[in-house]
Order: structure tokens, then C-alpha cells, then sequence
């Protein structure tokens, strides 16, 4: 399988007083065309730091960021942020097809894909609903389907369910692994949840304490297509988790400690 993103010798610093302050050292790895790779650490390791230099929304003091796009008409990326990023005066059409009309895509074709994308997170009902006429979970569907919409290259997604209800991320857990499944999209996935590594990922790079750097990469080798509720009760998922935590336990102590 052909390397959809390549990140060579990535450095980070912010200036602090008279000083230098390294958020990331030496990032090099790469992800597959179609892979699903998720981006797991302690606190202030950088991860949302890489996600947003991945998206071109920051620069990074070194190093190389490649990125193979085929077709050329459609973007590179789209984000789902962490924080509810809808505009609240539009309805869920208009937001799931804003992506679009920001594209010069006329009207009646944005609003057909839209409406595919809303059918397929299970909003129909509200297409022409207002965000605060949806609960927190839907709002996040919105975006997702948003970003999926806009059919980037890659699908960047900085732990977008981290401020949800246990319910509404389980929920939401299985739906983006059925899209997924589906579209076969390359997908980076920033979380602080083992459970959604394994549940969701092909593979997971651990990184370290700050400063950021790879302790490792570990392949998920569970077999797809797979339901949250079944794949934790396997022995592959126990064990995974076993060596995840494992490798994060230390950096989390050195977080702790520093």
C-alpha cells in the first residue's frame, strides 16, 4: 500500500522569554494510503500541535511534510476539531455543504452530496434544523459529515469526541468505523483513549512526554469489519491494551513527575 502522508525530521518551538521552548522533536513516520492511524499520548505532547502543522494550519520550525493528492480537485485535508465547530445560523444543510459552495459548487449538486452525507450520520429528520436545536452528538455529526463532504484526501480529526457523553461516543465511535469501512479514507485521529485506538485504528503511535518525540508504533491487528461491544471482549483487544498501556505508562509518570 502506497504512503498517503510522509513526515520527515518535523521540529517544533515557540519562543518562551529568553528562551526556546521544543514541542516536537524529530517526528519522522509515515501513513498508508486508507489507513486509519491514531495519535495517542500524555498531555502536552504535541499531538494536536502535529495534527494542525499535518493541516498546514501551523508551521513547523524543520523538517518536511509530503502528502500524495490524486485527484488535484479536491482539498487536501478537512478538520473535525475537539470543540463543536458548526455556525450556528445556518441549518444542517447548509453546514455539511459549506465546504462545497466555498468550492463554487452549485446549489442543487452541493445539496444532493449534503443530503447523502446527512442520510449517512443518521440526521435526515433535521436537515433543516438549527444547531441549537441539536444536542451536543449531533452537532458533532454535523461536522463530521462536513468534513466528509468536502471529500478531502485526508480526514483529520483532533479528539472529536473527547467532550461527549459515554452513550453519544460509543455511538459515535460506531458510526465513523461504518463510514470508514465504507470509504476507506485516510484518517489521522488524535485521542486520549486507549479503547478508541483499538477500537478505531490500523495502528497507533505512542509519542512521548514533552517534549514530543515516537516512542513507538504499534499495529491494531484486529480484524474488520468490527463492533465496539464484541472487539472488547476478545483476548487480541486485552492484550493490545495490555502493551499500550504499558508503553504510554512511563511517559505519563514522566509527565507527572517533571
Amino acid at each position: 500500500m502506497e504512503d498517503c502522508i510522509l513526515i520527515k525530521n518535523i521540529n517544533k518551538s515557540f519562543p518562551l522569554q529568553d528562551k526556546e521552548l521544543t514541542i516536537l522533536h524529530d517526528i519522522t513516520f509515515s501513513i498508508r494510503q486508507g489507513e486509519f492511524f491514531c495519535i495517542f499520548g500524555p498531555s502536552g505532547c504535541g499531538k494536536t500541535t502535529l495534527l494542525r502543522i499535518i493541516a498546514g494550519l501551523e508551521t513547523a520550525s524543520s523538517g518536511e511534510i509530503i502528502i500524495s493528492q490524486t485527484p488535484k480537485d479536491r482539498p487536501v485535508n478537512s478538520m473535525v476539531f475537539q470543540e463543536q465547530s458548526v455556525f450556528p445560523w445556518m441549518t444542517v444543510l447548509d453546514n455539511v455543504s459549506y465546504g462545497l459552495r466555498m468550492r463554487g459548487i452549485k446549489k442543487a449538486a452541493r445539496n444532493k452530496l449534503a443530503a447523502h452525507y446527512i442520510d449517512m450520520i443518521g440526521l435526515t429528520k433535521f436537515t433543516n434544523a438549527y444547531p441549537n436545536q441539536l444536542s451536543g452528538g449531533m452537532k458533532q455529526r454535523v461536522s463530521v459529515a462536513r468534513a466528509l463532504c468536502n471529500d478531502p484526501e485526508i480526514l483529520l480529526m483532533d479528539e472529536p469526541f473527547g467532550a461527549l457523553d459515554e452513550q453519544n461516543r460509543l455511538i459515535l465511535q460506531q458510526e465513523l468505523l461504518k463510514i470508514w469501512e465504507n470509504l476507506h479514507k485516510t484518517t489521522v485521529f488524535i485521542t486520549h483513549s486507549i479503547d478508541e485506538c483499538l477500537c478505531l485504528g490500523d495502528r497507533v503511535m505512542i509519542m512521548t512526554a514533552h517534549p514530543g518525540t515516537i516512542k513507538t508504533i504499534i499495529n491494531i491487528d484486529l480484524p474488520r469489519p468490527r463492533d465496539i461491544a464484541t472487539i472488547r471482549t476478545t483476548i487480541g483487544y486485552n492484550e493490545l491494551y495490555q502493551k499500550v498501556w504499558l508503553s504510554l505508562k512511563d511517559e505519563v509518570q514522566r509527565r507527572t513527575d517533571s
